[in-house]
């Protein structure tokens, strides 16, 4: 068995002199927030590390829309969900497509399309957040779930188009050539061929698609307004309306909210790492 060297022991201590700092920073309010969601109102400021009475009724208070600003929960809550998993699937058959038609059909003007999808990213997207509550109500889009969708899929498509198209390149010619001798269409080409080659980058840029809308405040905040149409994150800051703000339900709510895109993101990490970095150097 080799012994490890004074260098690699060294590079293994930097790593964890810089990683424990970087997990407790990110974990602290994550805890305080689950700290939050067990407290009692009455204790829920004590400063505690953990209440005297833990308890569970903040959550049975909000899964079963006892408060106000709770009286839309599950509604909202579905629409959360109804509108991450659209944006996904949109963001990902536009990408998918787009990446397909320039990196193996050399589709014409494949490159310019490629630049422009880079350059939408030096301009912010809370810049462009008025232009596009303007061109949704020149449509009749406001107040509809679609304006909320297709704004999420105009921000992810670039990147998204980007990260498959560099992973496509990776792919060997070959396989399409073969597959066209053998009589393929194209749709055969890219339905039995392109499509499970690229699965791994598919998984991670749905996913990304998918989290991108499920946290989004600022356009769902401008172009929804009824408590029947609007998202979580937005409901979530209305607790702040009130002067007394029951901030235990507020954590409580959050906490809930947070643990689908955890679930999504440990259940896909494998792909997420390997897919996102695709084609980030050439082999």
């Amino acid at each position: 068995m080799k012994l490890p060297t004074l260098r690699e022991i060294g590079t293994e201590a930097k790593l964890l002199l810089i990683g424990i700092p970087v997990l407790i920073w990110t974990l602290v309010p994550i805890y305080h927030m689950f700290l939050f969601a067990i407290s009692p109102k009455e204790d829920a400021f004590s400063g505690k590390l953990w209440p005297d009475h833990p308890t569970l009724h903040n959550f049975e208070i909000v899964f079963r829309q006892q408060h106000y600003f709770l009286r839309d929960f599950w509604v909202q809550f579905g629409n959360s969900t109804v509108i991450a998993i659209a944006t996904g699937a949109l963001t990902l058959f536009i990408a998918t497509s787009a990446a397909f038609s320039i990196s193996r059909l050399r589709a014409p003007g494949g490159r310019a399309v490629m630049n422009l999808a880079l350059f939408t990213y030096f301009i912010p997207a809370a810049f462009l957040a008025v232009p596009m509550y303007r061109t949704m109500g020149n449509y009749g889009l406001l107040n509809s779930h679609w304006s909320l969708i297709l704004a999420m899929v105009t921000i992810a498509s670039p990147y998204a188009i980007w990260v498959l198209k560099q992973a496509s390149d990776k792919l060997p010619v070959e396989l399409d050539e073969a597959a066209t001798m053998d009589g393929a269409t194209t749709l055969q080409l890219f339905r039995l061929v392109y499509v499970p080659l690229m699965m791994p980058s598919l998984v991670a840029v749905g996913t990304y698609a998918i989290l991108l809308a499920w946290n989004e405040y600022l356009y769902a905040f401008l172009l929804l307004s009824k408590d029947t149409d609007i998202t979580l994150p937005v409901a979530l800051g209305n607790f702040l309306a009130a002067d007394d703000s029951p901030w235990e339900l507020l954590m409580t709510t959050g906490f809930i909210y947070a643990l689908p895109p955890a679930a999504i993101y440990y259940a896909f990490k494998r792909y997420m790492v390997g897919g996102l970095t695709a084609g980030a150097v050439k082999s």
